[in-house]
């Protein structure tokens, strides 16, 4: 009896004179493991995950795409054969053929089954594996569910093994927007781009004709980064000077700080391009050698040029991060280095990215481009997790621990490159860094020394602090001795009681140590110190003391008057109500609000009275309000307000504002738009079930033009569709995708949509309203409240509960504290952020 063939459902489905699909035939790849991905927008959107067994492509369709979360099983649906030239067929099998629609190369790379296991697992209903593909990574797990009555097809679960590539939501599906083989975005491969079927130059019907026929409802893709980034030019980043915390005796209050833990390691500064690393101590010493390990995975992520500020650690026998533990790999330096000493570097700032300069953006937009930059980093490089208020609970956690401290930082604040107020340690117990400048002797004859001479820097002067006498090893011990040989001096440096004196050895005051203490005594002296490590990443004339600072909070710093006057006559909420909620929301509201020249909408008598838009300033706003000279269209220049931090924000509420609009640019380069607003304003008469719909077909369309975008309820009537850009493009070209963008739109379906604002014309439509993305034109910032009745807020939402709102107005000022919790979570992780360019349509 012949064998079967198992290309031979594949062949007898196709046309192979109508279809450009490889006809089917066996073959082997070189390695024998080929797996590949492809997004298929057939009758319905779905991704093909194929693996190479046997000479073929075993087959599934996952419908809704792989998800990284392993707690989100996916259905797999087990589908014909492929032969394995299959494996970079991208482009449209017509529409009258077996699975007629757009075929994209998602994903390519290896596959093997886990130690003990094989490919005929999948004969018993089962398969656990490992990826090593451009976006499918780590171990997965296949299971076939049993069949439920008459049903053919073979259903599998495809399914996410928790492990270093694991991660929460959906991110892989709605990352990758692009062909791993060529590039393009869905939109590109159904016009057929190389076949000269662009969008360029097209206006009008003939846009609309191409956008109405590339687009298939994809609704399937969300937020985050394009995957195939455009490099810039950018050089390798130089060593920056770093930010410094103040030492502070309590956990500052208030919903406007951010928490992180006190790492007991190296300050280092990561400049990474490519394959090219180096690493940089916070004094400005070039340690790539000593930490090459690190260089080696950080070379391995492929980044573009951008400095990252974070902290090397080791971690000791229970997991904890251990400074004298990371003293001890560096001791041994790194040959082949065992997982005991593993080198982690815990990454917490981004300077800069692909030549931008980051330090002005606030803290929390900083993390946030932080988070997509590293976002697919596996271990030894870490995210450095962080909370916003709630500080003393971690205090409490690490005390416990046996750490450190922790980190309070101004969630508002931009990078300074010196000590300030804005970065806060609170620590469990005092450690602090004093400059050794003599030795006592010891009458134990193997013990060269008794104890450490200390001092701190006070006004350029030596101040004498004490001894320490414990802490030390014999190795240490020794090493120690060894290094004092050579900076012995016969005097002095400085003056030290006699009683303390006598017996001492002097010592060139250049090297310093860290010590833990208990407490300063009333003369300045340490009292039950004991000797942590030397730090050779710090400057003897850096040693300065650490006394703790009380520090203001916002609501402090501005006084708002007349707090019970009425500002929301429906709902009785006062301008005190206002203000509060402005304070606590002002973290997630200053990712998008800061840096960015605005108009306000205010209302000092409340907002059923006079109302009035102000967008420039004589000085009348105080210090906390910044000004930015912009070229008007008559060539004059006029400043614009801007804020920057929270007490910017409450001194314009105190100033009677109500609302923020912002411009789709910022003020370092208010010439380079970094986000388009696509407004749905629906006529009177329609529902807002129109208008979700709305929302719903434009970040479909937008997707296949390989741009992902964000949901935002508006406050008013209808939803905004948020695409964040790189600033690569000028005004001109920002404008002009958005009009013809909309008048595609109006064109291909104009029974619901109309890019005209006339009202006439709106009728029973839906106006894509474009104009707010031209110079000078603004739209509401996301968590601005609204001057409307029961005080609504301009409310980010993800794409997967649009559906669940029955209006715009979802949220009030009243529901501060579940918008902050929202803004924190995990459904709105990363929104509004994406590296991505305007198509070249």
């Amino acid at each position: 009896m012949a064998a079967r063939d198992p290309l031979a459902a594949y062949n007898a489905k196709r046309d192979f004179t109508r279809t450009g699909e490889p006809p089917g035939k066996k073959a082997s790849s070189k390695t024998g493991n080929l797996f590949i991905v492809q997004k298929h927008d057939a009758t319905r959107l779905h991704w093909d995950f194929r693996i190479e067994v046997d000479g073929v492509l075993k087959s599934w369709a996952v419908t809704r795409g792989p998800s990284p979360d392993p707690e989100d099983k996916r259905l797999a649906v087990q589908t014909e054969d492929h032969p394995l030239s299959y494996a970079e067929f991208e482009g449209t099998i017509p529409e009258s053929e077996y699975g007629g629609g757009t075929v994209m190369l998602w994903d390519r790379g290896t596959w093997a089954p886990i130690e003990g296991k094989s490919a005929k697992d999948l004969e018993d209903g089962h398969l656990h594996f490992r990826l090593d593909g451009e976006r499918m990574k780590g171990e997965w797990l296949l299971i076939r569910l049993k069949k439920r009555g008459n049903e053919k097809r073979e259903n599998w679960l495809l399914r996410k093994i928790d492990d270093a590539f694991a991660a929460e939501g959906d991110i892989l599906v709605e990352r990758a927007l692009t062909s791993v083989l060529t590039g393009r975005t869905m939109a590109e491969i159904a016009a057929d781009k190389r076949s000269s079927h662009s969008l360029k130059g097209k206006r009008g019907a003939d846009f609309a004709a191409e956008m109405q026929a590339a687009s298939k409802h994809n609704a399937r893709m969300s937020k985050a980064k394009s995957p195939r980034k455009k490099r810039s030019n950018a050089p390798l980043s130089a060593f920056q000077p770093v930010q410094l915390a103040t030492l502070v005796d309590s956990v500052p209050e208030g919903r406007q700080w951010l928490h992180e833990i006190k790492f007991d390691g190296y300050r280092a500064l990561i400049a990474a391009k490519g394959k090219n690393v180096r690493v940089f101590t916070r004094s400005g010493l070039d340690w790539s050698e000593k930490f090459s390990p690190l260089i080696c995975h950080f070379a391995s992520l492929d980044l573009p040029s951008c400095l990252i500020d974070g902290e090397i650690t080791a971690s000791d026998a229970e997991g904890n991060p251990d400074f004298s533990r990371l003293q001890a790999v560096l001791k041994r330096g790194h040959g082949e280095q065992g997982e005991e000493d593993a080198l982690s570097f815990h990454a917490f700032d981004l300077l800069e990215l692909d030549g931008e300069d980051l330090k002005p953006l606030s803290n929390v937009e900083r993390k946030q481009r932080l988070a997509g930059l590293l976002a697919d980093a596996p271990p030894p490089i870490h995210i450095a997790d962080h909370i916003i208020g709630g500080g003393e609970k971690l205090l409490e956690a690490m005390c416990r621990a046996g750490q450190e401290g922790i980190i309070a930082k101004r969630a508002d604040a931009p990078y300074l490159p010196k000590r300030t107020q804005n970065w806060l340690k609170v620590k469990c117990i005092l450690r602090q860094e004093f400059i050794i400048v003599g030795m006592t002797k010891s009458n134990a004859r193997r013990r060269p020394f008794a104890s450490l001479l200390l001092a701190q820097r006070e006004a350029d002067v030596l101040v004498y602090k004490g001894k320490v006498g414990t802490g030390f090893n014999e190795e240490l011990l020794d090493e120690l001795a060894a290094r004092f040989e050579s900076l012995r001096r016969e005097d002095r440096a400085l003056e030290v009681p006699k009683a303390e004196a006598r017996g001492a050895s002097w010592l060139e005051p250049v090297l310093v140590a860290e010590i833990a203490f208990a407490e300063f005594t009333g003369e300045g002296r340490v009292r039950h110190a004991s000797f942590v490590g030397l730090r050779e990443d710090k400057k003897a004339e850096d040693v300065m003391p650490e006394k703790p600072v009380r520090v203001e909070s916002p609501t402090e710093i501005i006084a708002i008057s007349n707090r019970s006057r009425v500002i929301f006559p429906e709902s009785g909420q006062t301008k005190g109500n206002l203000a509060d909620y402005y304070a606590q929301l002002a973290p997630a509201m200053l990712p998008f609000l800061a840096n960015r020249p605005v108009s306000l909408v205010r209302c000092p008598q409340g907002r059923a009275k006079q109302c009035f838009f102000q967008k420039h300033d004589s000085g009348s706003f105080g210090e906390h309000v910044h000004h930015v000279p912009i070229r008007e269209k008559d060539g004059d220049s006029e400043d614009y307000l801007y804020v920057d931090d929270a007490a910017g924000i409450l001194t314009c509420v105190q100033m009677g504002t109500i609302e923020f609009h912002g411009w789709c640019a910022r003020t370092d380069d208010v010439e380079a738009p970094d986000r388009m607003v696509i407004d749905l304003d629906p006529d009177e008469g329609l529902d807002f079930a129109d208008v979700k719909r709305a929302a719903n077909d434009i970040r479909s369309r937008l997707s296949d033009l390989g741009l992902v975008s964000f949901a935002m309820l508006s406050g008013g009537k209808g939803v905004h569709v948020v695409v964040p850009l790189r600033r690569d493009h000028s005004w001109e070209a920002h404008a002009s995708f958005a009009e013809r963008f909309a008048k595609a739109l109006g064109m291909a379906d104009p029974e619901h949509y109309v890019a005209n604002m006339s009202k006439a014309k709106r009728k029973g439509r839906i106006f894509v309203d474009w104009l707010r993305n031209q110079r000078g034109s603004t739209a509401v910032m996301p968590y601005s409240a609204r001057a409307r009745a029961n005080a609504p807020v301009a409310a980010p939402i993800d794409w997967n509960e649009l559906d669940d709102f029955d209006k715009a107005s979802a949220f009030t000022i009243s529901d501060a504290a579940a918008l902050l919790k929202r803004s924190e979570g995990k459904l709105l992780r990363g929104w509004g952020v994406a590296e991505q360019s305007l198509p070249d349509v």
